[in-house]
């Protein structure tokens, strides 16, 4: 099998100096991680060395390190390891062949990356590649970039950013041919003075775009008018997507199956093209328009990607469904723990609203990084509860204290609410009241803890 990397290739690339020759399979900067036959990235952070771990890294298959300090095992010695990571990533793009494809957004931006990969691993017969996880940060995206096969047909590499000039850094790492934006909403507003600067900071990805690339964005949103000029700046290519009759990939109608999923007829640039979603809201029709236009500004296979749609199997912390069983029937709980901002926590509730069930039970945690309008934010979700005909809430954290608040004030929302500070505390509330016929959506930020709660419910599922 022909190797990832070798050693001559690293040090030329990262301008250091191999102590012996060697190939390796694939690049990890967490020793947890190591694989037979990996590069282990020693990177050093403001709280860890991974100086400290190159002995475990060895023990469990490494087959070179990137140090910047010597050590006994076969190595690359680099003055600054994170800027040799960057320069392997540089080589990385320099070297590929494939169509490259970014995606960023305030939402939407993991499952929009995984349901492309899909698309196009099926096309391409196993030749496409994209970041795991959410790898989207400045160590992130670099290390996504140097796991790429030189021979990969795609390669789909998620960015995100919570301050303005992030995504022109990690843009100009990747480079892509096609650049999505999924959506703009006040995520990480905390850093922000309003959503127009979020818009325009997550139009620096259009600055990568290579010559005559696409730039893809959401024709339904307030800020489409910022995005396409902004997009204009670095191309003549810029394809819209939604709901909108002045969209360039559009719905021309969309019917929700029995699954949860949908069936949609879409409208693309040069095509049309009828396909199922398994993935449930509305917030997912949009994102499979994204889909379509980035596989279609690709060269990619359009109807290869509407099988993939239909298949694409939930994401945990992102909309993935388990049947619980319960007093002798079961309850539908849904896995929305990754993450949570104003934006999709309105879907997700508005999708809870739409799902049947004998009682539907929401599980809220805390949204992060919304700096001074945290309060306002939070509160907006009282409504949200009524429109949804949510009968009974578990609100966790600080941050929801506003909440609670309201909806001990008599303002419409469940019949039944409350109110603790941790996820611990909130599984043992919903252990007690759910039961058979519930429908239960946990959603909040990550720091929250909420995947507890779904690893506990779903422990004895097979």
């Amino acid at each position: 099998m022909t190797a990832l990397w070798t050693s001559d290739e690293i040090a030329a690339a990262a301008g250091g100096t191999a102590s012996a020759k060697f190939d390796c399979s694939g690049v990890a900067f967490d020793s947890r991680e190591i694989g037979e036959g990996d590069l282990f990235f020693a990177l050093k952070g403001e709280h860890s060395d991974g100086h400290l771990f190159v002995e475990q890294a060895f023990s469990q298959g490494a087959a070179g390190a990137v140090v910047s300090e010597a050590i006994d095992e076969p190595h690359i010695k680099v003055e600054d390891t994170h800027a040799a990571l960057n320069d392997l990533a540089r080589e990385s793009r320099r070297r590929a062949h494939g169509k490259i494809i970014g995606v960023t957004g305030s939402a939407g931006k993991t499952g929009t990356k995984e349901a492309l990969f899909a698309a196009l691993e099926r096309s391409s017969r196993g030749k496409a590649h994209r970041s795991v996880k959410s790898y989207n940060n400045h160590v992130g995206v670099p290390l996504s970039l140097a796991r790429m096969p030189a021979d990969s047909k795609f390669g789909i590499f998620e960015m995100g950013m919570n301050h303005p000039g992030e995504l022109r850094d990690l843009t100009s790492l990747v480079r892509p041919h096609v650049a999505i934006i999924t959506t703009i909403a006040p995520a990480h507003i905390g850093f922000f003075k309003d959503e127009a600067e979020i818009a325009t900071a997550k139009a620096e990805i259009f600055e990568g775009l290579v010559e005559d690339g696409t730039a893809i964005i959401p024709a339904d949103n307030p800020h489409f008018e910022l995005l396409k000029a902004a997009a204009r700046k670095f191309t003549d290519n810029v394809t819209s997507f939604g709901f909108s009759d002045e969209a360039d990939v559009k719905v021309i109608d969309h019917i929700n199956a029995d699954n949860g999923g949908a069936l949609v007829t879409a409208k693309l640039r040069h095509s049309s093209l009828c396909y199922n979603i398994s993935q449930s809201g509305k917030h997912w029709v949009a994102n499979s328009l994204a889909v379509l236009a980035a596989v279609e500004a690709a060269g990619g296979d359009l109807a290869a990607a509407g099988l993939a749609l239909a298949e694409l199997g939930g994401m945990a912390g992102r909309g993935a469904r388990h049947e619980i069983a319960v007093d002798g029937g079961t309850v539908l709980l849904i896995d929305e723990s990754y993450n949570a901002n104003p934006s999709s926590m309105t879907v997700t509730i508005e999708q809870l609203g739409n799902t049947a069930a004998g009682r539907r039970i929401a599980v809220l945690g805390m949204m992060g990084e919304l700096g001074e309008k945290s309060d306002q934010y939070h509160a907006a979700i009282a409504p949200l509860l009524a429109s949804a005909n949510v009968d009974y809430a578990v609100l966790v954290g600080d941050e929801m204290q506003i909440l609670a608040s309201l909806l001990d004030s008599g303002v419409e929302g469940p019949a039944k609410f409350d109110h603790c500070g941790t996820a611990e505390e909130a599984l043992s509330l919903l252990r007690a009241n759910m039961r058979a016929d519930d429908a239960i959506l946990v959603k909040g930020s990550n720091s929250v803890g909420l995947s507890k709660i779904i690893s506990a419910l779903t422990a004895g599922e097979k």
